[in-house]
């Protein structure tokens, strides 16, 4: 029987994901508790974005139990998942963003989804998400094409906060980022999760980023998660991928330089 914990605004339980022959993960679990920043770590392979994306509903899995908010939403249809869709958002690699549409009309989609408004108050709140992205407010009529790497993320950012989530998805948003370009979007994640009360699954292979930002941080390996812990917890383990990531010449940079500075809100 699984035991749904209030504290938790994510638990997975048992989740199998096959493609073809291929298991990916098998009888994982996880938790995620309400106002921490979880970093989700792996192997090439190990099924990070598989694990976000059955979370979110993009991909349906095999086995297993997703629950959001306290409430299994493993199976539910489109309509089902309406409402508990308006209480996260996702920020996809590279932002993910509609070349089609400007970044104001990209951060405007998830409100016209759900909400009926007046155009003007729309491209107020558009506007608010995209400066509390830290983009400028000339980028809102821009195209993605016409932004940098950096940007598009910020734009894609903005789009995710569109409807004041309580769960902030990020699959890998600081790659492709200059150090210092990285260091600033992570410095933007802690404060708006801080100042916003907002939980943070951010999936990463960048370790300055769970030095950084993250209260705790999970390990996939082996089709499961084998480990969840405090990052100065978790580098101790003696796992060998973990011991090769983080005792490794970029892991023994990035070690010492930060520390989590923030604790879960209960």
């Amino acid at each position: 029987m699984t035991v749904v914990m209030p504290e938790a605004v994510l638990q997975v339980r048992g989740l199998r994901s096959v493609f073809g022959r291929q298991v990916v993960h098998d009888h994982l679990d996880l938790d995620m508790q309400r106002g921490e920043v979880l970093g989700v770590i792996g192997g090439s392979g190990a099924g990070k974005s598989v694990l976000l994306r059955s979370i979110v509903g993009l991909k349906r899995p095999e086995g297993g139990s997703v629950y959001l908010f306290g409430e299994d939403v493993t199976g539910l249809d489109d309509e089902a998942r309406r409402p508990f869709e308006r209480r996260y958002g996702v920020l996809f690699q590279d932002g993910a963003l509609f070349s089609s549409l400007t970044v104001l009309e990209n951060v405007k989609v998830p409100l016209l989804e759900y909400y009926h408004l007046p155009p003007d108050l729309l491209d107020e709140l558009a506007l608010l998400k995209i400066r509390l992205a830290g983009l400028p407010a000339e980028a809102a009529h821009k195209y993605p094409a016409q932004l940098s790497g950096g940007m598009r993320k910020r734009a894609g950012l903005a789009r995710a906060l569109a409807l004041d989530p309580e769960i902030l998805f990020l699959d890998e948003p600081t790659s492709g980022l200059d150090p210092v370009s990285a260091a600033a979007f992570d410095e933007l994640i802690r404060t708006l999760s801080a100042a916003l009360h907002f939980s943070v699954f951010l999936v990463t292979h960048d370790l300055d980023s769970l030095y950084a930002i993250c209260d705790r941080v999970a390990v996939l390996a082996d089709g499961h998660v084998i480990l969840t812990d405090r990052v100065e917890v978790v580098e101790q383990d003696p796992h060998p991928w973990i011991q090769s990531c983080f005792r490794g010449p970029r892991g023994r940079g990035s070690s010492g330089v930060f520390s989590p500075v923030r604790t879960p809100e209960t």
